[in-house]
This record gives C-alpha cells, structure tokens and sequence, in this order.
C-alpha cells in the first residue's frame, strides 16, 4: 500500500493523519506551523466563504469574480474549491488551477501553471514576465470569452493531471 503524501510538497503525512501538528525550522532554527490548507473558518466551507466575498465584494467586481467562478465550475466540474492564504479563493483540480483575488481596479484570476499553457485567445495580460504563473486582469466593464475561458481552465487541469501521474511513478 502505497503511503499518503502531502499534496503540496509531495512529501509523507504523519503518520496519524493529515491533521497531525508538524512543525518545520525557520532559517533562524526556531520551529513554526507547517503551511496548512485552510478548509474552513469558523465551521464554514471554502464554497460559503467564496460566496460571502462575492456578496461583500457587491458591484462589478462581485459579479464578474461569480461569472469567472461559474465557468471554472462548468469547464471542470470536478474542480475543488478552497480558501487559502488569510481570504484567497483557490480552484484546485489535481493541483491548483487558479486562484481568484479581488482588488479596487481589477479581479485577477492568476493560473498557477499559466506559463505552461497554450493561450490562442491571448486571455492572459498580467504577469507575463515570469516562467510559471499568468493571470487575467478583469477591469470594470470588460468581459472574458467565455469559451477561450473554459479551454485554459480545461488545459490548466489536464496539466495537473498530467503531473500528478508523472509523481505517482
């Protein structure tokens, strides 16, 4: 049988589960908390607290995070929500597919593996400089194609996939 391993760094759980306490030494040797994925706050899911985002964001921006959050869930749906990093929805599908920040100008949806992915549709226009990630800025007023959308959301999960197996050898 085959040991569970974290999903983030690919190393094994505890061997009392993935809830066990870990700790691992900061540069200066002090031990803190190992970086957790965060399921829920106060009893409620990631699912509910991407919804109250959308409804506090309100306006433009929560209606456009929504429509962004709605097509994600029909290109994959077998997309996993999560809310990491103190407020950030994550869309996680083998890996992280994308996360999705809200800011006063713009709702950024950031692909983890973006640089990896053919974008014929040229969707993504943020954070083209570096190796790994691109995003998609959304202004007010602007809408994405939606179907240029779902094929970089479908692309973005058969690349995880296609990791995942390649570390499961």
């Amino acid at each position: 049988m085959m040991k569970a391993r974290n999903p983030r760094r690919g190393t094994p759980l505890p061997e009392d589960g993935p809830t066990a306490p870990t700790s691992k030494p900061s540069k200066a040797g002090a031990h803190r908390p190992a970086a957790s994925k965060v399921q829920a706050a106060a009893g409620r899911t990631a699912s509910e607290l991407i919804d109250e985002r959308i409804a506090k964001l309100g306006g433009w921006r929560g209606e456009a995070l929504s429509r962004m959050r709605r097509l994600i869930a029909q290109a994959d749906p077998g997309v996993v929500e999560e809310w990491k990093w103190m407020g950030t929805p994550v869309w996680s599908h083998a890996g992280i597919i994308c996360t999705g920040e809200s800011y006063k100008a713009v709702v950024k949806l950031t692909f983890a593996k973006g640089a990896a992915l053919q974008d014929p549709a040229g969707l993504f226009n943020a954070s083209l400089e570096g190796n790994t990630r691109r995003a998609i800025d959304v202004h007010e007023g602007e809408e994405v194609d939606a179907a240029a959308f779902k094929t970089l959301v479908r692309a973005a999960v058969a690349l995880n996939a296609a990791g995942a197996k390649a570390r499961a050898k």
